[in-house]
């Protein structure tokens, strides 16, 4: 069945810009399916169920888990929780659709157990130095969170090697148009 769609799993070290690609690929490719994660913690403003994140409560939560529905979950910051529902990943790569995932290492590797086939594929910043920009630029965080941020995002940029091919974030749309195109014309992993 010639031109199987593939599913697409992007991560990549904090800070590198994983969302900013992926809204791109989301605003100039409408034929890629994004996934939404389940998520426990409330609704932002302007924030849509189903569009941004399916909100569920714990005991939901709970029973997607229980019931092998999530391809990966995570607590974040000791206190919602987030995952991926298994469902509509597999429903979006039976109806043939360009398929993604945006999603963070630890997430990645637990697809990988579950989707072994997938294309993972590592965004990495231009250089050492641009993510510390990135990360220190923000200036939001003090000076202990800041070393615990690069010192978490030199932890990811070393399993760049778990990956089946690498984008460099230069340039937002550069990178978003590569990374659509592993998709549509899915190379083979070797």
């Amino acid at each position: 069945m010639g031109g199987t769609r593939r599913l697409v799993v992007l991560a990549g070290p904090t800070a590198v810009g994983k969302g900013t690609v992926a809204s791109y690929v989301r605003s100039r490719h409408p034929e890629v399916w994004l996934s939404v994660s389940a998520t426990t913690r409330p609704p932002r403003p302007g924030e849509v169920h189903g569009q941004h994140y399916y909100f569920v409560d714990d005991a939901e939560f709970d029973r997607l888990e229980r019931e092998g529905q999530l391809l990966e979950w995570a607590t974040v910051h000791g206190r919602a929780r987030y995952g991926t529902p298994r469902g509509p990943v597999d429903e979006s790569l039976a109806a043939g659709n360009p398929t993604m995932l945006e999603i963070d290492l630890q997430g990645a590797r637990a697809v990988r157990e579950a989707m072994p086939e997938a294309l993972f594929v590592f965004l990495a910043p231009p250089t050492w130095e641009d993510l510390v920009q990135r990360l220190v630029g923000r200036g939001t965080e003090d000076e202990a969170e800041r070393e615990r941020r690069l010192e978490t995002a030199r932890t990811e940029l070393a399993a760049r090697s778990e990956f089946d091919r690498t984008i460099v974030n230069d340039d937002v749309a550069r990178a978003g148009e590569e990374l659509v195109s592993l998709m549509v014309d899915p190379p083979t992993k070797d």
